[in-house]
């Protein structure tokens, strides 16, 4: 099965103003009445990062300025995907007064956001550098930002599992129920959706057989305790790749990888994030 690589490809720009049309709606209502009081006049800001943090959501940050402001120049000191340290001026702009603290939180809110998501997915994957395991992310996104928070995980060094509902089956213990075995399940699978990528998820030695036998593209191990996980990988010997799911935590993510598994989906990149803290202050920088 294919998974999106880290390489960087950059967001679909359609999807991009969608998300920022939506959220700038949601803030503005009928207009900002606060930034009606202000001289509308010509005026610059800095966006400072607080905390050490991997910088994700540069799109969604100039779409949110330049849908208000057209004219807006925002000159970048970053990259897409860089590690910064704490008290780093990300970016200078140049606008018009109102329309920079108009846009100020929304845009905000998508790079606070999304830094956090590649900040913690740059962590998970620190943690198991160099044993070839992949980091995964899950379905278990914010509303509303699924591909938004993907292309962050992308930026953090992680990979992108399936996007939705419709790009990859996978079977898991319902459909394998209501199917009457898991043969059954990857028969129907294939026989309805041959052009598909097919995932079937495990929870014991016997079922791990059973789908080496049935065929798929990647098998995943549903809360294996470490010493069947162990027997999984010398099992499936690199048959099919093992994915690794269900309580995974940061702290012994390394042991699962060393076990050989070819990779770990951690929902905790997208739905356990804490914005990072971000400030836009109209003026020049401080000097340092």
């Amino acid at each position: 099965m294919t998974l999106s690589r880290s390489t960087l490809s950059m967001p679909d720009p359609d999807q991009v103003a969608a998300d920022v049309a939506h959220a700038l709606a949601e803030d503005l209502g009928s207009g900002d009445v606060t930034a009606a009081l202000l001289p509308d006049q010509a005026d610059s800001a800095y966006l400072l990062c607080k905390q050490d943090a991997v910088i994700a959501g540069r799109p969604w940050f100039d779409a949110s300025h330049r849908a208000l402001d057209p004219d807006v120049v925002i000159d970048w000191n970053v990259e897409e995907g860089q590690t910064v340290s704490a008290g780093t001026v990300l970016a200078l702009l140049h606008g018009r007064s109102r329309s920079l603290v108009s846009a100020e939180r929304t845009s905000l809110n998508f790079l606070q956001t999304l830094s956090a998501t590649a900040t913690t997915t740059a962590r998970h994957v620190a943690a198991v550098a160099g044993t070839g395991t992949r980091i995964l992310d899950t379905r278990k996104t914010l509303p509303g930002l699924r591909l938004a928070q993907k292309y962050a995980v992308r930026c953090g060094g992680g990979h992108n599992h399936r996007v939705g509902l419709y790009d990859t089956v996978m079977l898991k213990e319902n459909h394998i129920r209501a199917a009457g075995s898991l043969a059954a399940a990857v028969h129907a699978a294939r026989a309805q959706w041959p052009q598909l990528p097919l995932v079937v998820e495990v929870e014991d030695l016997d079922q791990l057989e059973q789908a080496l036998q049935a065929g798929c593209e990647r098998i995943l191990l549903d809360d294996f305790p470490a010493d069947l996980r162990r027997q999984a990988v010398a099992i499936t010997a690199g048959r099919i790749p093992l994915e690794v799911s269900g309580s995974v935590g940061l702290d012994g993510l390394r042991a699962i990888a060393e076990d050989g598994v070819d990779c770990i989906s951690i929902g905790g990149l997208t739905k356990h994030v804490q914005a990072i803290d971000l400030s836009l202050k109209l003026g020049p920088p401080p000097a340092r």
